[in-house]
């Protein structure tokens, strides 16, 4: 293995109702964890996502409604998903871009928090865009020389990520095999939410990305205008940056 893990990664891919971070579910999660000795465990679940499947996403991962209705609920499974991830790093196939912040939603829409702040992330996609620009399929084939059978399983494409990620780290000598290191290459902008919502400063200071205060700190605008918050915190923004606005309001108190 080309990695050098000093904890376990879990590399992780989602089937889903759609593309949209705040609003669509989960039909289908694997995992891999990956151990610093090599070793290996994966899980797979379906999942009722208690809300229709659109026809063409189905037409695209192959679940169907019928395929799910007497599967469990995420609020179900999520307790079984925490315990697999807890104290492991996190990676995938733009991961960083979508299945982060959409499993980070449906933690919290559970009741179960999710700490940003307790994972590094690695997207073997953002390497890939920066070496090679494709898409999975072309990775695999690329890098590990192989053609990607049963594209968007859950499975199978979480396979795929791995071999890909290692594959890259042999291949790239400028690129850290390291998961701290690995973290900083794969981001291509550094956020303080998962969305992409609140950025940061050249002095590190949380700032809006969007709206009438976009560039402007989020704590000196809260600070002069509270009704901003509460805007915010009812407007249709994903759960883990309402609760990033949260943090960064109640600090703006002292």
């Amino acid at each position: 293995m080309n990695l050098k893990l000093h904890k376990p990664l879990c590399i992780f891919d989602l089937e889903t109702t759609g593309t949209n971070i705040g609003k669509d579910r989960i039909v289908e999660i694997c995992i891999l964890k990956v151990n610093p000795d090599a070793s290996r465990e994966s899980k797979t679940w379906r999942v009722n996502p208690e809300v229709p499947i659109p026809k063409e996403c189905s037409e695209i991962h192959g679940i169907y409604d019928e395929d799910i209705k007497d599967a469990p609920t995420f609020k179900e499974i999520a307790s079984k998903v925490m315990e697999m991830i807890s104290g492991a790093d996190l990676g995938g196939f733009n991961s960083n871009r979508f299945d982060v912040p959409l499993l980070a939603e449906e933690l919290l829409r559970v009741g179960m928090d999710f700490d940003l702040s307790k994972f590094k992330l690695v997207d073997a996609q953002t390497i890939f865009h920066k070496k090679e620009p494709r898409n999975l399929g072309a990775a695999y084939q690329f890098y590990c020389g192989k053609t990607l059978e049963n594209a968007h399983s859950a499975e199978a494409d979480v396979l795929a990520t791995f071999e890909v990620l290692d594959a890259q780290i042999g291949k790239y000598d400028d690129i850290p095999n390291e998961i701290a290191q690995l973290s900083e290459f794969t981001f291509h902008n550094k956020n303080a939410d998962l969305a992409g919502f609140i950025g940061y400063s050249d002095k590190g200071e949380e700032i809006f990305n969007f709206g009438k205060y976009k560039g402007q700190g989020v704590k000196a605008v809260f600070k002069k205008d509270l009704g901003y918050y509460g805007w915010l915190q009812n407007a249709d923004f994903p759960l883990y940056t309402k609760k990033v606005f949260t943090k960064i309001q109640l600090s703006s108190k002292f």
